[in-house]
């Protein structure tokens, strides 16, 4: 073998160990801008997230304003807003009554429907029971924030009337609605609760009950 054949030799394995080398370097920063990647992608998804839930809360709370801003402009007279107020707070308490009574050995830490609606948060068993109730009465959680903020508005002014009272009064409690509750979620939240009542689901209110029927959501304002 003379020394062309020699250096030829050295040469190729020289330039195969370079090869080698720079192969183990691309293979390096293809992991690490593949790791670097991936941090991007979780980077984005945390964001994605954070906008999501930041839009919500702005979605939610721009609509209780709204829903406040309904209330409050209502237009009734005080004999209307007691007959409407009153199918309100019969739904209320059937809601408060009926989950009592499918939890039985709850009674006693269940004594508002301000409990309710704070422990069914975190208390899957009082969850799964209310949802259960409110697809029995044909009735979504935003009925129960719009229900729950028509009886904060006016529940210090306005006063329960019986069935029979009601009937003396107003034959159309529909037509009063739909004509003065110009905001669709809210008017859509009381013609159903007009509709659970009618229905007869609503449990009627005993007439000691009507003293504390103001106590009922106490300091509930969602």
């Amino acid at each position: 073998m003379n020394s062309e054949t020699t250096t030829l030799i050295s040469l190729k394995e020289a330039m195969k160990r370079l090869l080698r080398g720079v192969v183990r370097e691309v293979d390096h920063k293809l992991q690490a801008l593949e790791t670097q990647f991936k941090e991007l992608d979780f980077t984005k998804d945390n964001l994605m997230q954070k906008f999501e839930h930041h839009r919500k809360t702005l979605a939610s709370q721009a609509a209780q304003d709204e829903m406040w801003t309904a209330v409050l402009a209502l237009k009734f007279t005080s004999m209307e807003l007691n007959i409407v107020y009153s199918y309100v707070i019969e739904v209320l308490i059937c809601l408060h009554t009926r989950v009592l009574e499918k939890l039985p050995d709850l009674v006693r830490g269940l004594p508002t429907l301000a409990s309710v609606l704070r422990r069914k948060v975190k208390n899957k068993r009082i969850r799964v029971v209310w949802e259960s109730i409110l697809e029995e009465c044909g009735l979504q959680e935003g009925d129960i924030a719009a229900l729950c903020t028509f009886f904060i508005a006016h529940g210090n002014k306005a006063e329960h009337y019986p069935a029979k009272v009601r009937q003396m009064y107003i034959r159309d409690i529909t037509f009063l609605i739909t004509n003065m509750v110009k905001n669709q979620a809210l008017q859509d939240s009381l013609l159903r609760a007009v509709q659970v009542i009618e229905k007869g689901k609503a449990v009627k209110t005993p007439e000691e009950q009507k003293s504390s029927l103001k106590e009922l959501i106490p300091s509930v304002k969602n």
